[in-house]
């Protein structure tokens, strides 16, 4: 294979960058935008073009990368300015899905071997925020779509419950290194994840889900960085790291601006 393919992962990541950059202001955003898909038609090229995959896959593949890009194209045309939170709530919960479900058929396909290493633990990281992503982002876009009140919704001892599921999730991705042929436990374990995204946003109102869509917008990225550990994808790891970080700052710069904490919030 070579050296050129991560020559090429490393010049889609440098378009990222360079459009992230011009993202910043209103005259380069377009020209930012353009970059950005460049690097993004690069990474998948050099995908295709460097791993093997059989008739099948291909048709898969070129299934999947058709109806995403005639679905994106509907949104883009479709969607009024006004409804870009919701917009951005729903790619991200899709991005979080897709590492998710990236991650659970890697469990799948070596649940009987799966060993205490640091592929592993991406893995079992990568269903646990993955899940916690989508389901936090589908609650959000449900609140500032109406379609449930955007009103906080205060559960008794939310907090406490909070804490509880996240240790038995814990508790769930260590016991299952010792019963990984059992794939139980991982539907269980995605599961609780699922349900630990809802109940984290629903106390949230209406005002404060912009700060929790660019919370979940960097999870989406971290996410994908570690699902870039899991197949050593030097493109997926440093474009997850840049959405990581720059959604984390964008949410402090947003929490700052409301004069507010995010532990607050």
């Amino acid at each position: 294979m070579g050296s050129s393919y991560v020559i090429l992962y490393f010049l889609s990541s440098v378009f990222f960058i360079l459009g992230i950059k011009m993202l910043s202001s209103p005259i380069t955003a377009r020209r930012g935008n353009i970059i950005s898909f460049s690097g993004m038609v690069i990474a998948i090229a050099t995908t295709l073009t460097y791993v093997e995959y059989n008739l099948n896959s291909i048709i898969y593949i070129i299934s999947g990368i058709s109806l995403g890009g005639i679905i994106g194209l509907i949104f883009a045309k479709k969607v009024q300015m006004t409804s870009m939170p919701q917009m951005v709530a729903i790619f991200n919960g899709l991005g979080g899905l897709a590492s998710s479900l990236i991650a659970f058929s890697e469990i799948i396909k070596v649940s009987n071997s799966l060993e205490f290493n640091i592929v592993s633990i991406s893995i079992l990281i990568s269903v646990l925020i993955g899940s916690v992503t989508f389901s936090g982002s589908i609650t959000g876009f449900l609140k500032l779509q109406s379609l449930i009140t955007g009103k906080p919704i205060l559960i008794p001892l939310r907090n406490f419950l909070n804490l509880l599921l996240l240790i038995f999730i814990i508790g769930l991705m260590i016991t299952s290194f010792f019963y990984s042929g059992n794939t139980l436990f991982f539907y269980i374990l995605i599961s609780a994840c699922l349900v630990l995204g809802i109940l984290i946003v629903l106390p949230i109102g209406g005002a404060d889900m912009p700060v929790v869509v660019a919370l979940l917008n960097s999870y989406s990225g971290i996410v994908a960085a570690f699902t870039g550990f899991i197949f050593s994808n030097i493109a997926l790891i440093i474009s997850g790291s840049l959405i990581g970080a720059s959604g984390l700052i964008l949410t402090r710069i947003m929490t700052k601006a409301m004069n507010l904490s995010l532990i607050h919030i």
